[in-house]
């Protein structure tokens, strides 16, 4: 008895040394395996992917990003009161006779980056659930870029004007080799491929033109894509689905969350990266908000917005792109009102005249408005009896300085337009990110002041010596080419500049481990 009960005990502890064997060696090969990014165990892909408290393990982003630094204003945020109030300027009063004014009422207004002061290192996107031959050309070019040789000099693009000219100009090249981007065919008119070429929302609609006529970025074969394009315009959006005095936008939040839906359930391209790989480009200042009722696409899709504050946690600094507002009047003719006054020739030092929208214009006005001060013009509203004698456009085209403050939302079309008239912007609109930041460096050619300083505003522009200006003056010529659209795309222009942010943005992002 007591031999069988040895033997037995003996039989089991050998079964117990085989089965940690066993299970150290499949413990062994599931760490190998996943090494690799071609393989993750489903069940442990489904909890990283779905669990709220795991992310994916970062990787570095390019190292521009130890060379860059991304800067929004560093003045405090306001914390979001329960009920927020959001409003939509139409054409302002930038040199038009329209003007509409809407709002909404929003209770659900997310405000988990409502303190966000500077730019922070995002997490990578999701893991991809399969690979693709697309991810791979991605990596590669990364590395490349890595790699950039130093250029300290090129032709066609001032070394000052960037942050970091070899990056760019490297990252450019490899994206006009490389890039692939499939445009969703679904979604009726008119808010589905129907660009809307004038006003101040038309850069949404420039964009949208000009790729979808393009052959040399576009693909008809999804597998080949390294950017998928949700073909939609946020102005048309509010045509056909807002109802005026409603004040709310949960149809067109419901409208953009089935079509998303509809596309995840149609294809296997959403899915594989929970919308990473996708971007759409919205100018309307409502773009942010009605992402909300579909938490991937405002998470994880690159949006490219006009209205570009990291206040509101909707704009992602480093993943999402600011577009510049352009206010186009001549569609046919888009660079009819680009031009301005010699410097010598410049003999307002400050310019502003607008409605008073958002915080900011009334305090500037307080300060600065009711001529008090002769070579400060800033005005609520252009007098006719000022007008009639000199336009808008002229004052622009006259003077050193155009004031550009936030209205309802940190954008302005204000912005290019100064670039446009060859008068240095002054940027005020705290938690703003300027358009191109990543690549642009916007101290070479503006003036930005926080809120705070509206009080010290002619100091500030007196305390710029001539030098300065001069060099400021220069430089907003010079960099006018980047914010420019063209019937036929040039290079390096507005269509260009903004299809590499959202390219570079993708390239900082991807991973596969």
């Amino acid at each position: 008895m007591k031999r069988k009960m040895k033997l037995k005990l003996k039989l089991l502890h050998h079964h117990l040394i085989v089965a940690v064997m066993l299970a150290s060696a499949t413990v062994v090969l599931l760490l190998l395996l996943m090494t690799h990014w071609d393989w993750m165990p489903p069940f442990l892909l489904l909890t990283l992917n779905s669990s709220p408290l795991s992310s994916p393990s970062p990787v570095p982003n390019i190292n521009i990003n130890s060379m860059i630094q991304f800067h929004s204003s560093s003045a405090p945020s306001p914390s979001p009161s329960p009920s927020a109030t959001f409003h939509v300027d139409d054409d302002d009063d930038l040199d038009s006779t329209q003007s509409h004014t809407d709002t909404y009422t929003d209770t659900d207004t997310d405000t988990l980056a409502s303190h966000i002061q500077s730019f922070q290192p995002q997490a990578p996107a999701p893991l991809p659930l399969w690979p693709s031959p697309a991810d791979q050309e991605l990596l590669l070019a990364k590395k490349q870029i890595e790699a950039a040789p130093l250029v300290s000099y090129h032709p066609h693009l001032y070394a000052p004007l960037f942050r970091n000219l070899s990056i760019f100009k490297r990252s450019y090249q490899l994206m006009e080799k490389t890039l692939k981007v499939y445009v969703y065919q679904e979604g009726d008119k008119p808010i589905f491929h129907t660009p809307e070429l004038k006003g101040i929302y038309a850069s949404e609609g420039w964009f949208m033109k000009l790729l979808e006529a393009n052959k040399q970025y576009t693909t008809k074969d999804p597998t080949r894509a390294h950017l998928f394009y949700l073909p939609y315009s946020s102005r048309r959006l509010e045509y056909a689905l807002y109802v005026p005095g409603s004040h709310t936008i949960l149809p067109l939040s419901n409208f953009l969350k089935g079509y998303v839906e509809m596309l995840s359930a149609k294809y296997p391209f959403w899915n594989r990266t929970r919308g990473a790989d996708h971007f759409f480009v919205a100018c309307h200042d409502w773009g942010p908000y009605t992402t909300k009722l579909h938490k991937e696409l405002r998470k994880n899709t690159i949006k490219a917005l006009c209205n570009a504050d990291t206040s509101e946690g909707v704009f992602i600094q480093g993943k999402d792109v600011s577009l510049p507002e352009t206010f186009i009047k001549f569609p046919k003719r888009p660079q009819r009102d680009v031009g301005g006054k010699p410097v010598s020739q410049r003999t307002i030092l400050a310019f502003f005249a607008g409605q008073m929208h958002g915080r900011v214009r009334p305090i500037l006005v307080q300060h600065w408005g009711n001529n008090r001060d002769p070579e400060m013009r800033i005005y609520a509203q252009l007098p006719k009896s000022i007008s009639r004698k000199m336009s808008y456009s002229q004052h622009m085209k006259s003077s050193k300085y155009c004031i550009c403050p936030m209205g309802y939302e940190v954008n302005s079309p204000r912005i290019v337009e100064a670039i446009y008239n060859g008068c240095v912007p002054v940027i005020i609109a705290d938690h703003f990110v300027l358009p191109f930041n990543e690549v642009l460096n916007w101290q070479e050619f503006s003036v930005v002041v926080l809120e705070r300083d509206i009080p010290k505003l002619k100091e500030i522009l007196v305390g710029i010596s001539q030098k300065q200006y001069m060099d400021l003056s220069m430089n907003v010529k010079r960099v006018q080419r980047h914010f420019l659209w063209h019937m036929k795309p040039e290079k390096y222009d507005l269509f260009h500049m903004l299809l590499h942010s959202i390219w570079f943005s993708r390239l900082n992002h991807i991973h596969t481990s």
